[in-house]
């Protein structure tokens, strides 16, 4: 099941409450002020603080 991009007006960071992107290749939701990625999982956001994982920096493996 794919994520509604509708949904991306009206979800929120659960952490800072800024705007979330949305990485399809990864299926996740991005929150690039506290840096962080929530999964989706089968097309719902899981936007639980412990569920956030750390983002992947480019510069690794420099």
């Amino acid at each position: 099941m794919a994520f509604d991009k509708k949904l991306l007006e009206i979800v929120a960071c659960p952490i800072c409450k800024g705007k979330l992107e949305l990485d399809d290749n990864k299926q996740q939701l991005i929150c690039r002020f506290d840096g962080v990625a929530y999964p989706i999982d089968d097309g719902i956001p899981v936007l639980l603080e412990n569920r956030a994982q750390p983002l992947e920096t480019e510069s690794q493996g420099e």
